[in-house]
C-alpha cells in the first residue's frame, strides 16, 4: 500500500475551502521516466567502462591454455588463485613500486608547490608583460611530450642523469595545467578577504598560507590527485631515461614481465591489476574532491 501511494504521488489540494484528494503533481510521471532513462543509460555506460576491467581480471585468473581452448569466454577458466603472488615475486614489483612511489612523490610535491606559487604571482602580483608571460606559459599545454622528448632526453644524457631520480623527475617539476587551475581558484577569492588580510598586516606568504590556500583547498587537492595519477602512469619518459632494470618504474616493469612470460600471459595481466590498485583506491577515496576541485574555478577568468 505504501509503495502504491508513493507511486501515485498524491497531494492534498485546497480549492475554495473544499479539500480535494488524489491530485497528481504536474509533470511527476515525466520526471520519473526521465530518471529511469538516465539510470538505464548510466548503467549501460558503466558496463561499457567496467567490461575491460572485468576481462583483465578474467585473463589474470584463467590458465592461458585452458582459456584459449575454451574459446576465450567472459568468465574465468581453470582459475589460478596464486597468480597475483607469482606476479609480485617474479616481477620484483616491490622494488619497482618503491621507485615509482618516490618518483611520483617528488613530481607531485614539486608540481603542487610550483603551481601554487606561480598561480599566486599571476593572480595577485604585478610585473611587466604579465599577460604575455601567462599566455606563453599556457601555450605549453598544447605541446605533446613527443615535441620535447628528444631535446629533454639529450639534455638528461649530457648531464649524466640517466638511471637516476633527477633524470626521472626533472622535466616534470612544474605544470602549466596546475598553474592555470590554481590561478582560477585564486581569482575567485572575494576582495573582502584580501582587504581584511591587508588590514591584519599579512604579507604575501601570510595571505597565501592563511587565506588563499585554505579557501581553494578543494582545487589544490584535486590538482594533487591529478598530478599523482599522471606521474604514476608515466611510461614514455621512464622508458627513455632508464637503461638498467633496477631503475625501471612499475609501468616499465609490467612490459618486461609480460615479455619474459609469453607462455604465461595471466602473470602480466595480474601485475597490471596490482599496479592499478593505488590509482583505484585514490579515485574511490577522493572522487568527490576531484570533481568539486576541477569545477570550482571553472567560471572565473
Amino acid at each position: 500500500m505504501a509503495a502504491e501511494v508513493e507511486a501515485l504521488a498524491v497531494d492534498t489540494v485546497v480549492l475554495g475551502g473544499d479539500t480535494v484528494i488524489g491530485t497528481e503533481r504536474p509533470g511527476h510521471r515525466a520526471r520519473i521516466w526521465k530518471n529511469v532513462a538516465w539510470y538505464v543509460f548510466l548503467g549501460l555506460l558503466s558496463l561499457v567502462v567496467l567490461f575491460p576491467i572485468w576481462m583483465t581480471l578474467v585473463r589474470a585468473l584463467s590458465t592461458p591454455i585452458a582459456y584459449i581452448n575454451a574459446g576465450q569466454p567472459i568468465r574465468p577458466v581453470d582459475i589460478e588463485w596464486d597468480v597475483f603472488q607469482r606476479a609480485w615475486t617474479e616481477g620484483d614489483l616491490a622494488r619497482h613500486f618503491a621507485i615509482s612511489g618516490v618518483v611520483t612523490a617528488i613530481i607531485t610535491g614539486a608540481q603542487v608547490i610550483t603551481s601554487v606559487l606561480a598561480a599566486y604571482a599571476f593572480a595577485f602580483l604585478w610585473f611587466p608583460f604579465k599577460r604575455a608571460v601567462f599566455a606563453l606559459f599556457m601555450a605549453t599545454l598544447m605541446l605533446p611530450i613527443e615535441v620535447t622528448l628528444l631535446v629533454n632526453a639529450v639534455t638528461i644524457r649530457n648531464l649524466g642523469w640517466l638511471d637516476s631520480l633527477q633524470g626521472l623527475t626533472a622535466p616534470f617539476l612544474a605544470s602549466a595545467f596546475g598553474v592555470f587551475l590554481v590561478r582560477q581558484g585564486f581569482l575567485g577569492i572575494p576582495q573582502d578577504l584580501r582587504d581584511a588580510a591587508e588590514l591584519d598586516g599579512l604579507g604575501h606568504l601570510g595571505f597565501l598560507r592563511k587565506v588563499a590556500i585554505p579557501v581553494t583547498k578543494p582545487i589544490v587537492a584535486s590538482f594533487t590527485l591529478v598530478a599523482f595519477l599522471a606521474a604514476w602512469n608515466q611510461y614514455t619518459w621512464p622508458r627513455v631515461v632508464t637503461t638498467q632494470q633496477d631503475w625501471e618504474t612499475v609501468q616499465i616493469a609490467l612490459k618486461g614481465l609480460a615479455a619474459r612470460n609469453i607462455d604465461q600471459l595471466n602473470i602480466g595481466f595480474a601485475a597490471a591489476i596490482i599496479a592499478a590498485v593505488p590509482i583505484l583506491i585514490l579515485l574511490l577515496a577522493f572522487q568527490k574532491h576531484l570533481v568539486r576541485g576541477l569545477t570550482a574555478g571553472a567560471v572565473k577568468g
